[in-house]
């Protein structure tokens, strides 16, 4: 990519946003069915999300350019009333996790990509572990996976009626879109929502279920920045950034908010936010206490698998989490295959 003068709006504004859904939550993909004639494999998801100028050979296939952090989650004990899972209980537990952008490209400008992650994963004493993945768009771009394929598909085509036509089949595009034209950037990984968008069931010491989503509300006040001021900063602010600010400001925190879904709202849909009067708890917080590069950090390997869930909590209906689960298992494979060609540095080599 281009580390230059960034473009405006000549793609047209249908284009830029499948490419912000394109770069954004591609680690997403279809499951179900993987054997079927016709249907999506990870292969071909994957060959999906590949740039023209080709593979990010010895990088995750998407979610490319990331940063490493450790540090831990206190849970304050409010959510062991909605599960029985260990990390739920009063304490502190160690968490190990990534800072990310939403791009097939590790050299990916800051400022050119709309959508921010967060994968983390939290360790109980008794070894389970809990690992999600998380974005700071609060609804995701569409309904089905099938119906994510045919997003990648259609904003990879230059016949500018392509989107149109996928709009058209996919009205729940709008809000997707409307968050990528209007919502405000930040100036720091510190200052973003992270939104866990996919439903999981919650299992409680007495049997008891109940759907649930989740999302890490930042403690650190919001900056609202434009893209052109964003554009005047180095290609690679963010990482710089959260750097800094752990390093002169101190550890940064986000709290842990737990919705509870009602009877009928929608858990199969991850592109349909629940009414905001939904009950919401407080589970416990975040804390951010060290920055590493990803190079020889100890996020490099670890997959933010969304299936990776302790006692306690399971999958719901939704069809993504497993679907990301096999694409990230497949972009493993490859990274893992081309190390000599993301290497470790001398001093990290073991």
């Amino acid at each position: 990519m281009n580390q230059g003068k960034l473009p405006r709006s000549g793609l047209g504004s249908l284009v830029l946003i499948a490419a912000v859904v394109g770069g954004g939550v591609a680690a997403f993909a279809y499951t179900a069915g993987w054997l079927s004639p016709g249907r999506l494999t990870p292969e071909r998801m994957i060959a999906a999300l590949t740039p023209p100028s080709g593979p990010p050979l010895g990088h995750r296939r998407n979610h490319a350019k990331g940063i490493c952090f450790t540090g831990t989650f206190e849970a304050n004990g409010n959510g062991a009333e909605l599960s029985k899972a260990r990390v739920f209980e009063r304490g502190a537990y160690p968490a190990l996790g990534r800072f990310n952008l939403g791009t097939a490209d590790p050299h990916a400008v800051d400022a050119t990509v709309r959508v921010r992650g967060l994968g983390l994963q939290i360790a109980a004493a008794d070894g389970e572990e809990w690992r999600m993945a998380l974005i700071n768009p609060p609804v995701f771009a569409v309904s089905t996976p099938q119906a994510f394929h045919e997003l990648l598909i259609a904003s990879g085509k230059k016949d500018p009626e392509a989107m149109k036509s996928f709009i058209q089949a996919n009205p729940e595009f709008a809000a997707f879109a409307a968050w990528a034209k209007t919502a405000p950037w930040t100036t720091s990984y510190a200052e973003d929502f992270y939104n866990g968008l996919n439903s999981f069931i919650f299992t409680d010491a007495k049997g008891g279920e109940r759907a649930v989503r989740w999302s890490l509300v930042p403690m650190a006040k919001g900056v609202p920045v434009s893209q052109a001021d964003l554009e005047k900063r180095g290609p690679d602010f963010l990482e710089q950034e959260i750097v800094e600010r752990v390093r002169t400001a101190g550890p940064q925190r986000w709290t842990m908010v737990t919705t509870v879904a009602d009877p009928g709202d929608p858990t199969a849909d991850p592109s349909k936010a629940w009414p905001e009067n939904r009950r919401k708890v407080e589970v416990g917080t975040l804390i951010v206490q060290r920055i590493e590069p990803e190079r020889d950090g100890p996020c490099r390997d670890i997959n933010f698998d969304p299936t990776v869930l302790p006692q306690g909590i399971r999958v719901s209906d939704d069809p993504f989490p497993a679907a990301r689960s096999s694409v990230y298992r497949k972009s493993y494979d490859l990274r893992a295959a081309e190390a000599r060609d993301y290497p470790r540095t001398e001093a990290a080599k073991p």
